[in-house]
């Protein structure tokens, strides 16, 4: 097989062991690579039962046959731990220069086990590791870290580095790498419980691809496809584009899932963000589209010029019941300095800002809650979240442990799904979406399925029998695992008119292997099957495939989501897996 070294490191931090496992071709005809080779790796090394901050808790990097080749987007870096957010799969993805580093080093994974003896950065040099002192490095920022490290070590390293929250074990801590972060599920804290503030990575050697002239040609045929009308809401106003328009369909989260529409929206909005803020644009590694938009403070304070995406924008934006654009310009640099996910600092901080709406007393923990609409409170807040400081302490916990310790009925407004906090989309109205934040394998997360568009869409009646929902929710999910493990953007997806197929001549092309679009759609559904079956060794039980109860109206309210008919969703959905109907997996299918 081309296109891949065939092995992967496993480095012990504690005894410096370091073994070379070797990955057949049947595991990557499996699974392919990316998040499906790193879930896959997690699904072998890690014991049911770990604690996700302990020693023995694997941290695995993974990169695709797809990397390095040529082939536009596919520089993407794939993670995978047991959470501790959640407690089972925590898989994430980001864009870099980093994948491709990793892929350089003759290794396809990265395992790394155990904790350092002190704090400390990993080295990884083509085939040489080490482990270099880091508490110098302690209290940078991430960008800080990587850029101290490149001065260190060569400007040939690429670094994934962590920031404070990951130092002080906030549990949705990112890791960070080129700016990018890889910050659902918090890997961060499991780097920082390794006493890891860095992975810097070097090499120099990439393996063959199979057909190097036909691949050159595909290659080219897609960056020019990838410049056409399907990506060109990515390129010019990015995603924030979807703020007005969600907010329109009433689908915008605003005040804590209060309610979907924000009467400050406009004041956030892409287009109001693209004509007052707009800094520069720029494109992650390997990538021909350049959706990446930079926006500027303007309200006369220090200057700050940060990059944004939607689900930053609403988290920190309309959740928080936030209008002043300057304000969340500087929560989303100070996410990022502090290298922490915006979704669940914006949305804990937004529970906390509901307590004090009820009059709950956090005094207890620390400090008064913040109140909606307070841009000074927010900053002051994150801040606090990072530094594990009064209230912050609690918050760093996330919604589902915040809300347990305070209790008063205030897990009822806790936005999350097995500990995940929710993704900037009301399902109230998207019954499709619905059933994919239900069932996802990390939690709340609507970068594991697509499902979104087909309730966007005329794909699917309004009243479409349950089954063809779950069967067309259940297509979503393997699409994105296939995307993420070929390691292929996901603003890339109608850029091809049948994935699987074009996937598969690129696939092709690449390993020599005779990859059909039968193929990929079966390592799809198997990748989603692995990390299933992860969580299953974890604990996992259906009666965390559900939504927070405020999303869920009384039984009798035949029109609206209710408990009733998001089980039948859920059961429909087990069913078109092949699954039991308590979603359990009876073979991982590897």
């Amino acid at each position: 097989m081309r296109g891949v070294h065939g092995r992967a490191l496993r480095i012990d931090l504690g005894t410096g062991a370091r073994t070379v496992l070797p990955l057949p071709p049947e595991d990557f005809a499996a699974v392919l690579g990316g998040d499906g080779l790193a879930s896959l790796l997690l699904l072998r090394e890690c014991p049911p039962g770990v604690d996700p901050l302990g020693p023995d808790n694997p941290f695995v990097l993974a990169s695709s046959p797809f990397v390095g080749t040529g082939i536009t987007t596919a520089s993407k870096i794939a993670m995978a731990t047991r959470s501790p957010q959640t407690g089972m799969i925590g898989d994430s993805l980001s864009s870099s220069w980093l994948a491709i580093a990793l892929k350089r080093t003759g290794y396809d994974a990265l395992i790394v086990v155990g904790q350092a003896p002190g704090w400390s950065v990993l080295v990884v040099d083509g085939g040489e590791t080490r482990l270099e002192p880091a508490a110098d490095l302690l209290g940078l920022s991430p960008d800080e870290t990587s850029d101290a490290l490149r001065a260190r070590l060569g400007a040939g390293f690429r670094a994934a580095a962590i920031g404070v929250a990951g130092e002080r074990g906030v549990r949705y801590a990112a890791v960070v790498n080129d700016g990018r972060l890889a910050g659902r599920t918090g890997p961060g804290a499991v780097l920082g419980a390794k006493r890891l503030k860095a992975i810097a990575v070097r090499g120099s050697r990439l393996p063959a691809v199979a057909d190097p002239k036909g691949l050159a040609v595909a290659a080219r045929q897609l960056s020019e496809r990838s410049l056409g009308p399907e990506t060109a809401k990515y390129r010019e106003v990015g995603t924030a584009a979807n703020v007005a328009f969600f907010d329109r369909m009433g689908t915008l989260p605003t005040r804590n899932f209060q309610t979907g529409s924000f009467a400050g929206a406009a004041g956030i909005s892409g287009e109001t963000l693209l004509q007052e803020h707009l800094a520069d644009r720029d494109a992650c590694a390997a990538c021909t589209v350049g959706c990446t938009h930079h926006y500027r403070t303007t309200d006369g304070g220090p200057a700050t010029s940060t990059r944004l995406e939607y689900e930053t924008l609403f988290a920190l934006g309309s959740l928080c019941g936030i209008d002043d654009p300057n304000v969340v310009l500087r929560a989303a640099a100070l996410c990022d300095r502090l290298g922490m996910d915006a979704i669940s600092a914006g949305s804990t901080v937004a529970w906390a800002m509901e307590c004090g709406e009820r009059g709950i007393d956090l005094t207890p923990w620390g400090g008064a809650p913040p109140a909606f609409g307070d841009g000074a409170a927010l900053l002051a807040t994150l801040d606090d979240i990072g530094a594990r400081r009064g209230l912050g302490d609690l918050l760093a916990e996330g919604s589902r442990r915040a809300s347990a310790t305070v209790g008063q009925g205030s897990a009822a407004w806790a936005m999350h799904v097995t500990g995940l906090e929710m993704p900037g989309y009301d399902p109230r109205k998207l019954r499709t979406m619905a059933l994919g934040l239900a069932v996802a394998t990390r939690g709340a997360c609507h970068n594991r399925s697509s499902a979104y568009e087909i309730d966007f869409s005329d794909r699917l009646d309004p009243n479409a029998a349950v089954r063809a929902r779950a069967q067309a929710a259940l297509e979503a999910e393997d699409n994105a695992a296939l995307l993420d493990s070929l390691t292929i953007c996901k603003f890339l997806r109608h850029v091809f008119v049948d994935l699987p197929s074009e996937a598969a001549e690129l696939h092709r092309l690449v390993t020599g292997l005779p990859t059909t679009d039968a193929d990929l759609r079966r390592a799809g559904a198997t990748i989603t099957t692995v990390k299933k079956r992860f969580n299953q060794r974890q604990g996992w039980t259906r009666a965390l495939d559900t939504l927070p109860p405020r999303l869920l109206a009384d039984d009798a309210d035949a029109t609206a989501l209710t408990r009733a008919n998001l089980d039948a969703l859920v059961d429909a959905y087990y069913a078109v897996r092949g699954w039991s109907p308590e979603g359990l997996v009876a073979d991982p299918g590897v």
